[in-house]
Order: C-alpha cells, then structure tokens, then sequence
C-alpha cells in the first residue's frame, strides 16, 4: 500500500514537473535570433532584481564602510558610490543578456526606436539624467551643501541619476530635477567650505555718534556663540539715508550657514536691548514742509 502511493506520488511530481517545463519553454515571441520563452524572461527579470540589490549594497559598503576611513568629504564619497553603482548596473545588464542568449544585435532597431522616443517624449528624462551624471563627475552640489536654485533653498540630501532631494529648514523634502543644476544660476553656500559672511542692515538717527555705534554693534555680534572671532565681526558706514545713518554689521559664521535669518533675529534682539540701555534714538521718517511765500495773504 505504501508503496503505491509512493509511486502516485513520484508520478504526481514528475507530471508537475513536465508541465512545468513546458510552461517555463513556451515560445512568447522572437527578438532576432532568439527566442523569449517564459523561463528565459523570469530569468532576466530574477537577475536584473539582483543586480540591482548588489549594486546599491556595494554602493552602501563602499560609502558607509571602506571610503568612510579616508579624509574625503561626504558629499565626494556619495558621488563616488553613486558613480561605481550605476557602472556595475551598465556592467551587469550587457552580461545578463549576453549569458541568457539574448542577441544583442537585435537591440539595434530597439535603441533605434528608443532615440526616437527620445526624441519626442523623454527629453526631459534624458537631460536630467545626463545633467545628473554631470553633477556627480564635475561636482558643482555635493550631499551636505546648502544651495539655493530658484525659490528653492536648503541642504541637499540625495542625488540620484534623475533628481536631486533638497531639504529645507521647515523639513520639507523638495525633488529638484537635476536640469535645473545644470540650465539656471545655483547659489551654493557651501562649495569651498562652510564659513559664509553675512551683512545685516542697522539704522540709527542723525543725532547719534557712528563710533559709538560701531562699538555696540562689534560688542554685540561678539557676544554670540555662532559669531566667529576669527576672522571678526565688522561695522561699515553704509550711507546717510533720508532718516538715518546706514551701517552694516558683517559678521562670520558657519554654525548659522543653513539658518542665517535665526542668526539676524539673536543679533537684532541684542541690538535692541543694547540700542535701549545707551538711549540710542532708532530712526522714523521725517520730512520738511516748506510753505511758498504769499501764504499769508491766503489766511487773511
């Protein structure tokens, strides 16, 4: 009894697997010299799902890992794991199909076909793509600059072969096509390090003393930790304005590069209290009348 269901069992899986291996070799259709059966398509879709799960492993290991040792900026380590991953992708396609059997002569009329598609409808993909590959040899924007494109200011986060994630002050992530990189103006605050100098606007009465001014103002941007004293804060005369003299307080930093406006409100604050404890006279619009002779005989 045993062993009859034993041979039932036997038959059951050699039928399963015959039929198995007539649907793995069903003939779906014909790309030049060969034949795309299902199991040949499952294959390269298997292959093509692990090859991309490889790459961005090595990605990761070669980043996180081996360049995480050397002195480079991590920015230039990103650009480096995001280069040798799409290589080994590039790389691995050609192989993928050479090993299956897939004649690649036949890819002629498909990259053909694809260059007229790229013609009308993928422009746009191709030039942030292009752009993208650009950004990560020449390096313009790297992952930790702040930069500024367009109304868009932040930190970048990613770069990737079609975007670039930018996040903002207020934790908004924001996609920026990397074409926008490549075709407009970008500010990068950070390119060459990240010690920027800003200029804040001060104006005090006529009737003030500029030195004395000048002293508050270097007296207060020293007393705040995110100023750097090396190189110093600076006071410049700007000019003499409708209702008050113009300075300009010019102060180093690199601790405020991603939120200069925090550091304008710390400084203003202190200004104020400052301005208040001297009885420095802040400024308000003041104007002349002049009245035309013959005035007076109007009143009689």
């Amino acid at each position: 009894m045993l062993c009859f269901i034993h041979l039932i069992t036997m038959k059951d899986q050699n039928d399963f697997l015959e039929w198995l291996e007539k649907i793995l070799s069903q003939s779906l259709f014909t790309l030049g010299d060969s034949k795309l059966t299902v199991g040949l398509i499952l294959t390269v879709i298997v292959s093509l799902t692990l090859l991309f799960i490889v790459s961005e492993w090595i990605r990761k290991l070669l980043v996180y890992k081996i360049l995480r040792k050397r002195q480079i900026e991590t920015g230039t380590k990103e650009s480096i794991g995001a280069i040798v991953k799409y290589l080994l992708i590039l790389a691995g396609i050609f192989s993928i199909l050479q090993t299956t059997g897939i004649d690649l002569s036949a890819f002629g009329v498909l990259a053909g076909a694809i260059g007229v598609g790229i013609g009308f409808g993928l422009q746009n993909i191709t030039n942030n793509f292009i752009s993208g590959m650009v950004i990560l040899f020449e390096q313009p924007i790297k992952v930790g600059d702040r930069i500024e494109v367009g109304d868009v200011t932040g930190d970048v986060v990613r770069i990737s072969a079609r975007s670039t994630t930018v996040l903002t002050n207020d934790n908004i992530s924001i996609i920026v096509p990397n074409s926008q990189f490549i075709d407009n103006p970008v500010i990068n605050w950070s390119l060459n390090e990240r010690k920027i100098r800003f200029n804040f606007p001060v104006g005090v009465a006529y009737k003030e003393n500029p030195e004395k001014i000048k002293n508050i103002l270097v007296e207060v941007a020293n007393a705040n930790p995110g100023v750097l004293k090396n190189p110093g804060p600076d006071v410049l005369f700007d000019s003499y304005g409708e209702s008050s003299l113009n300075f300009s307080l010019r102060v180093w930093s690199t601790e405020f590069v991603g939120k200069p406006r925090v550091l304008r409100s710390q400084l203003y604050y202190e200004i104020f209290k400052k301005f208040a404890e001297h009885d420095i006279e802040l400024p308000f619009p003041q104007r002349d009348l002049h009245l035309k002779s013959g005035f007076e005989k109007l009143i009689k």
